[in-house]
């Protein structure tokens, strides 16, 4: 039983703590019961969780939290600071989820146990300073966050970043603080936006004739960071769309898509966030035949397709919820699905390719894009060893456990090395900035290359079919 696994592990005397008069879960942002105890302890879950495959703890698998959240469920044990470090260990990657035969909703419940520690102050130090200074304060306001990318695009061009870490300055910072500075990318490229602008679509092959008018209209998130630090990506998104014969909105008013904020379990910003969204991108086309709304981040996507569970209680979002996650795709799914339109252009590259772990775990994503790649002339693929394990990035995971996130992303560059690829793509911009710091010092022919988008190579193929 996994009681007796807890029971046995070398820090027992953390969960010897008097019972409770009534279950350590309350309101309704709980965990459901029938969620809690759909778990059957067959461990099929072990092999798939990074986080027992690095550390070997029971507390430290999926099994074993849900055990923990069970616990404080009956009243056993309150939420306790020893407990939630449990549960702050997860990555949230929800690999567990696609191999469980029970089909545990474990994110859900993930979710909502942080949404319990959040309201009862339990969170981390470190988590604590994260929801505070950014989940809350920058992730929700579009404005704040652009300002404050230009003013690091200063630090980091004028110089005063070297100077700041030549200084060792960075040692007195806080210690999350310090590790969000120095993976911070480079902010060089163009910024991205919504726009009032509407990118027409371009005729297809074959289709002489046809106008924009006749074409799809889709509408594209731009999301909070990525079109900051991955603006050239979200560039070739909309070029790449409008070369498969679609129209393309970024809707004015759209905000953050809530996922951060849902993992951390501040699920209240995250609903103000949803219902914003839906309000504009609903507003923007979706009585239109063919209209989609399209996501390039993978964490993103999963999110966007989960309002409905979000917005459940809510009576006048509920049904517009469960609308938006149906019109809702990720742009790897939605290429594959149009047909594609293949390039004519070469590129003769041996790359490999990460599965983000919320387009194949939360999404069930995994053929689409490689079928992309595939459609690229001259790109060999070669497949990674545990292209699905989690790469130890996870939202801000990395800024809050360092240590075991290095441990993590350690194990996926080895498996990288091993495949002498020439370059590393992805699909989620999280996965993008977390690998291209592993690579750094990395010994293959990969390092020093920048990580990208699958719609980034497919971008480059489309642009050189003219030379």
């Amino acid at each position: 039983m996994v009681q007796q696994d807890i029971s046995s592990h070398s820090h027992t005397a953390e969960f010897e703590e008097p019972l409770n008069s009534e279950p350590g879960f309350l309101g309704v942002d709980s965990p459901a019961e029938a969620d809690l105890y759909r778990c059957v302890h067959c461990g099929l879950c072990l092999s798939s969780c990074p986080t027992y495959s690095t550390l070997h703890l029971e507390t430290e698998s999926p099994r074993g939290r849900i055990a923990l959240m069970r616990a404080v469920h009956e009243g056993r044990v309150g939420i306790s600071d020893r407990i939630v470090s449990h549960w702050e260990m997860c990555l949230q990657c929800r690999a567990c989820e696609a191999v469980c035969p029970s089909g545990v909703p474990y994110g859900r419940i993930m979710e909502y146990s942080r949404a319990q520690t959040l309201a009862q102050d339990k969170q981390g130090s470190a988590l604590k300073r994260v929801d505070r200074f950014f989940l809350r304060a920058a992730l929700p306001h579009p404005k704040r966050l652009r300002f404050g990318a230009r003013l690091l695009q200063l630090y980091q061009r004028t110089g005063l970043r070297k100077l700041v870490r030549a200084s060792g300055l960075l040692k007195l910072l806080p210690e999350t603080l310090a590790q969000m500075e120095a993976q911070l990318p480079d902010l060089d490229g163009p910024f991205f936006g919504p726009t009032d602008q509407l990118y027409p679509a371009q005729p297809r092959q074959g289709s002489e004739g046809a106008n924009s008018q006749a074409a799809p209209t889709v509408a594209l998130l731009s999301g909070c960071v990525m079109p900051l630090m991955q603006g050239e990506t979200m560039q070739a998104s909309v070029r790449v769309l409008t070369r498969n014969g679609c129209n393309v909105a970024v809707p004015l008013g759209q905000v953050c898509c809530g996922a951060l904020n849902i993992h951390a379990g501040d699920l209240e910003t995250a609903r103000r966030l949803a219902r914003r969204n839906i309000d504009v991108f609903l507003a923007s086309g979706a009585d239109r035949p063919g209209y989609r709304i399209i996501t390039a981040s993978a964490g993103c996507g999963s999110n966007m397709k989960e309002y409905s569970e979000l917005l459940k209680h809510d009576h006048q979002y509920a049904e517009p919820a469960r609308r938006f996650a149906e019109l809702t795709v990720d742009i790897t799914e939605f290429l594959a699905e149009l047909p594609l339109d293949p390039p004519q252009g070469r590129i003769d590259r041996r790359v490999t390719y990460q599965d983000p772990c919320h387009l194949v775990h939360a999404q069930r994503i995994t053929r689409q894009p490689r079928d992309v790649l595939k459609a690229v002339p001259g790109l060999e693929l070669v497949e990674m060893e545990a292209s699905t394990m989690c790469c130890g990035g996870a939202g801000f995971y990395s800024m809050v456990q360092p240590d075991l996130s290095g441990r993590i992303l350690a194990t996926k560059i080895g498996n990288i090395e091993a495949t002498n690829a020439e370059q590393v793509v992805t699909a989620n911009p999280g996965c993008m900035m977390q690998i291209e710091q592993g690579l750094g010092s990395a010994n293959c022919p990969a390092a020093g290359q920048k990580v990208v988008h699958v719609v980034d190579l497919l971008d480059e193929a489309y642009r050189s079919e003219g030379d």
